[in-house]
């Protein structure tokens, strides 16, 4: 009797250890991230105001705001480094560190994504887009317009082609198509809240 008691004890903690490590690593990141009681909402096609020291050239912008310790900004960065990749002779790319507590340098930020970007630390630009969330992507036109606001893809790790949102408004803004039609799942923030980016 006492070895069957124990035996489900067992098996109980380990069921637990395995709900618990499910949640830390995978179902909390499923969830949408909570809107901030102070939040400002920022429409579609409002006026972004970078400021002199974000040249454009006249060339979109599309920032990416990212948050080195958050899990789901790690799992993007291979699709975002392709983007930059692809896309970057024709759109500036800019990454906006979203970080409180820990000190990163350009460099270290520069060789993650494998790229020489201008890297920003600068939290107002979230909330200048409505941004609350990492990742998150923000397409700005050559008008200085807000575009596209959302998620890279409905996948953790990007690798659902029919899902790439922040590709399909690059390739929309570029050819001057018609803005795709995104659902809940593009517009919806998810990932790690800020301001201390912990889901």
């Amino acid at each position: 009797m006492a070895k069957k008691i124990l035996l489900g004890l067992w098996f109980s903690l380990l069921l637990f250890a395995i709900l618990f490590l499910f949640w830390q690593n995978e179902f909390k990141y499923s969830l949408p991230t909570p809107i901030p009681q102070n939040y400002h909402k920022v429409a579609m096609g409002s006026r972004i105001d970078l400021g002199k020291c974000w040249a454009t050239n006249n060339k979109p912008v599309f920032i990416h705001f990212f948050n080195p310790d958050c899990p789901c900004s790690r799992f993007n960065i291979p699709h975002v480094s392709g983007l930059i990749k692809k896309y970057g002779d024709r759109i500036n790319f800019k990454i906006v560190v979203l970080h409180n507590d820990k000190n990163f340098t350009i460099d270290e930020i520069q060789k993650k994504f494998g790229a020489a970007l201008p890297v920003y630390f600068d939290s107002a630009m979230a909330k200048k887009c409505g941004v609350f969330s990492t990742p998150q992507a923000v397409i700005i036109d050559p008008s200085q317009h807000l575009y596209y606001r959302g998620n890279y893809n409905k996948t953790r790790y990007c690798t659902n082609a029919d899902s790439n949102y922040a590709q399909m408004a690059i390739v929309s803004l570029l050819e001057q198509t018609k803005t795709p039609s995104f659902d809940a799942l593009a517009l919806r923030a998810y990932g790690c809240s800020l301001p201390k980016c912990t889901k």
